[in-house]
């Protein structure tokens, strides 16, 4: 169960909503709002929903009664999103929240059965070919527009440059494509193989680019991230050992000092069903 080996701290999530924010591609929320039932209310059930940022962001881009059901398998997430539901939509309908303690790896599609829309966040490359092909089948049966965003795609950029950005960057892909219990997971490769999927299935898939930007404003996040990618990175590479801490120290200053540009690359899928 992704649930119980993936732990997202609150705190981290709450860091990121911000960059998440301001990287979501809302050309896809245009071509989403074309295709919605035309039935004047939505029922949207969010994947892994965390503490509920992406509905909070997506709510008021659109319009009509929503009844957002949130799915996560920490029920201190679900508090959280609860706590914190979106406003109310860009017309002005009420939105009303559900939550549901859920292993998004084990969803029926009877689960979803009422579903007008599907939303996940930072979810596709997390899983294994066989969780994704599993995971399309069960959103592909209530025959609505699924809207998966920011999933890591493998490519950073760091300016100024290092030389050990490129081994560290390699040795961090490596990691989120690591061999698990589950399987391998599929990493910077989700968001093609999840286009893949869709089409067979017969959806028209649209795929944008929705980097994250840190930068002097973005301090505390690149600071956090750039822990967090260090630290996999050194898990799957013992060759970082001896230059990783000196490397670490260089770039958390810079981050600390605002003298840091990264760029992350994540991008964004709508699977539109013909």
């Amino acid at each position: 169960m992704i649930g119980e080996r993936t732990r997202v701290p609150a705190e981290w999530l709450d860091l990121r909503e911000p960059a998440d924010a301001g990287a979501r591609d809302q050309g896809l929320v245009e071509h989403l709002r074309r295709n919605l039932t035309r039935n004047g209310s939505h029922v949207i059930h969010d994947l892994a929903c965390g503490t509920g940022s992406f509905g909070r962001w997506l709510a008021p881009l659109l319009p009509g009664p929503q009844r957002w059901v949130l799915h996560d398998l920490d029920e201190g997430l679900l508090d959280a999103a609860a706590a914190k539901p979106p406003s109310r939509a860009s017309d002005g309908a009420p939105v009303e929240v559900e939550t549901r303690r859920t292993d998004v790896t084990r969803l029926q599609p009877e689960d979803l059965a009422d579903a007008t829309l599907i939303t996940a966040s930072a979810l596709l490359d997390l899983l294994t070919h066989e969780e994704l092909d599993e995971l399309i089948d069960a959103v592909g049966e209530p025959r609505c527009p699924v809207l998966l965003s920011l999933s890591v795609v493998g490519r950073v950029e760091l300016e100024p440059a290092d030389p050990l950005d490129s081994l560290v960057a390699s040795a961090f892909n490596a990691h989120q494509r690591r061999s698990t219990a589950r399987g391998r997971l599929l990493g910077p490769d989700a968001v093609e193989a999840a286009g893949a999927g869709f089409r067979r299935h017969g959806a028209r898939v649209l795929i944008r680019p929705t980097p994250w930007r840190l930068g002097a404003a973005e301090s505390q996040l690149a600071s956090e991230w750039l822990r967090g990618w260090m630290a996999a990175a050194c898990e799957q590479s013992a060759e970082l050992a001896s230059d990783a801490p000196s490397y670490a120290r260089r770039r958390l200053a810079q981050a600390r000092a605002g003298e840091l540009d990264i760029t992350v690359g994540h991008a964004d899928l709508l699977a539109i069903p013909r």
